[in-house]
């Protein structure tokens, strides 16, 4: 059986060079227009065998591979790479890591390695940028193994200084690395080529170890489905004189004009027929051709395609597409199941937005692992509806969270009006999550803030030596906070619970504070008392508490000094009242 060419996803950081890797293997500039040189959309380029034979021809001479070459998925970030899923996990059969050798391992490199454990995706990592390493001496489109030879031995050792730093880098995130020439097993060791997709250095050892891959260990799973084909869909665009089409990667069978489909939407499959596809020429690409697309009659997997349908209303960017036979095809039900969000809520929680079906399932799990419970889920940008109905929750849980989303017109007005309300979006997941959790660490600290502004807060005063200032009208003395904090209003009691008058004011110096905390050395002013008779020097005194605050203040995060003090003022309380705060 003929083998159909592997899916090969392009992931990295930003700007570490994924789209400038991919130009560099077509022969073309896409980056260039692309907004700010970074991806926006996905995009696929077929890169025929031939073309690779001629990339590595001072690697292979004249040997030949059944592989009949590589179809590139290029994506905007980890979070798109999630959207490309089939039946089995990843819709990738192979992905690049690309990492900046100078820049190492950051955040989105992190998340992409966690996206590939995930899916159990075999990748290979590309160390771009080595024509930076002070002293390389490059030569365009050199083997990186023939091109290290050449080097002088500062270059060498410069080089190897930091290819060893981002090995030690991946080796904490869980993958074992090494350069792909220094590898006896691939199974255990991930394949690291050194590249540069400026000068095309290494790009031709990168292809041979892709094929080589892919004809050693994926063989049998590149076997070409005879039948209906299936697929995923990229991308929803509009497109002048033919209206709303589908990108989309056909990764097994067989795809006709005229074919009837079912594609994913948010509800029920919709089914419809295939008006039209085109394809793009070899070593083009959907996002950004040079040469006018081919409309074909007939396309085998794996390939990179646009179409039109007679209807796609509904549908959503990472749903299958699946030929039927009808609108009663028992496949219409599984592909429904596969369509189907998996996400799991609960009666309390979150709401969370994504912008297609996987980034948000990679949301939800990345929650439930924070667990961070979710009330609510949905794809696309947030809404004025998401706000109101968040903004509905308990005070806790009236939260947002959007991955890789905006938020519409009607929804930043909706927020204007809902104080309570927070909306947090960020395009990397765990930096999303990272900026949840300090949110509700924030949020845990105003409302204990908010709380003791509310309520007299279990506090431990002592008089010291030789600091009676004045006797009264008001008393004015030197004190120690021994445990808690205390402020101006708050009346206190001595061990055995007798009324020691109030505080009026606290000085440090000629500053007049707010309150004082555990460990200051402050002057008060107390009113109602008399030094030498209800006060003393040396003196333990206590913030006078109401039994009724008693439960609220143990249910609080107090500090075990404060704890201390809290069974001290209730035990001191009960000598009079033996059922005070209870």
């Amino acid at each position: 059986m003929a083998i159909r060419q592997p899916v090969v996803s392009v992931l990295g950081h930003v700007d570490h060079g994924k789209t400038k890797l991919l130009d560099r293997i077509r022969g073309t500039s896409v980056q260039a227009h692309e907004a700010g040189a970074i991806t926006q959309h996905l995009g696929a380029t077929e890169v025929p065998i031939d073309h690779i034979y001629k990339m590595c021809k001072d690697l292979i001479g004249n040997k030949k591979f059944s592989v009949p070459g590589l179809l590139f998925i290029d994506t905007p970030g980890h979070h798109s790479f999630v959207t490309l899923r089939d039946r089995g996990g990843s819709l990738a059969d192979l992905a690049i890591l690309v990492i900046d050798i100078r820049e190492g391992v950051m955040p989105q490199t992190i998340e992409s390695i966690n996206t590939l454990k995930r899916s159990k995706t075999p990748f290979v990592i590309a160390l771009n940028k080595v024509d930076t390493v002070s002293g390389w001496i490059s030569e365009e489109g050199r083997p990186f193994v023939l091109s290290v030879k050449t080097q002088q031995d500062h270059t060498v050792e410069e080089f190897n200084k930091h290819m060893y730093n981002v090995i030690s880098q991946l080796g904490e995130h869980g993958i074992g690395a090494d350069r792909y020439d220094m590898i006896d097993s691939f199974t255990k060791t991930v394949a690291l080529v050194p590249i540069s997709a400026k000068t095309g250095e290494g790009i031709p050892d990168l292809l041979l170890i892709l094929i080589g891959l892919a004809q050693r260990f994926l063989e049998s799973k590149l076997e070409n489905a005879e039948g209906g084909g299936k697929g995923t869909i990229l991308e929803i665009k509009e497109e002048r004189g033919m209206g709303k089409t589908l990108d989309m990667i056909l990764y097994s069978g067989t795809l006709k004009r005229g074919d009837t489909v079912a594609i994913g939407t948010r509800g029920e499959p919709i089914v419809t027929k295939v008006k039209a596809i085109l394809k793009p020429k070899p070593l083009d690409e959907i996002r950004d051709p040079h040469d006018r697309f081919d409309s074909v009659k007939e396309l085998h997997a794996a390939a990179g395609v646009k179409i039109s349908c007679q209807n796609i209303e509904g549908v959503i960017a990472g749903a299958p597409i699946q030929v039927v036979k009808g609108p009663k095809d028992p496949a219409i039900a599984d592909l429904a199941e596969e369509s189907g969000i998996k996400v799991v809520t609960q009666e309390k929680g979150i709401t969370i937005k994504a912008d297609a079906i996987g980034s948000l399932e990679a949301l939800a799990y990345e929650c439930k692992e924070s667990d961070i419970p979710i009330r609510k889920y949905g794809i696309g940008d947030i809404t004025r509806r998401d706000i109101v109905e968040a903004a509905n929750g308990d005070r806790q849980n009236q939260v947002i969270l959007g991955f890789n989303v905006n938020i519409t017109k009607d929804a930043e007005a909706e927020m204007e009006k809902q104080a309570d309300l927070k909306v947090l979006t960020n395009p990397i997941v765990y930096r999303l999550i990272e900026d949840y959790v300090e949110w509700v660490e924030d949020s845990k600290k105003q409302t204990e803030s908010d709380k003791r502004s509310e309520f007299a807060f279990p506090a431990k005063i002592k008089i010291l030596p030789n600091c009676i200032f004045r006797a009264s009208k008001p008393a004015i003395v030197g004190v120690r906070v021994l445990a808690g904090r205390i402020q101006p209003e708050l009346r206190l009691i001595n061990a055995e619970g007798r009324e020691c008058g109030k505080i009026r004011s606290i000085r440090m110096g000629e500053d007049a504070l707010k309150d004082a905390k555990q460990g200051d050395e402050v002057a008060i002013a107390i009113s109602d008392v008399t030094a030498g008779r209800q006060i003393n020097e040396e003196d333990i005194l206590y913030v006078d508490l109401i039994a009724s605050a008693f439960k609220q203040l143990k249910a609080l995060d107090l500090t075990e000094d404060e704890k201390l003090v809290l069974e001290e003022t209730a035990i001191i309380k009960r000598r009079e009242e033996p059922f005070w705060g209870m």
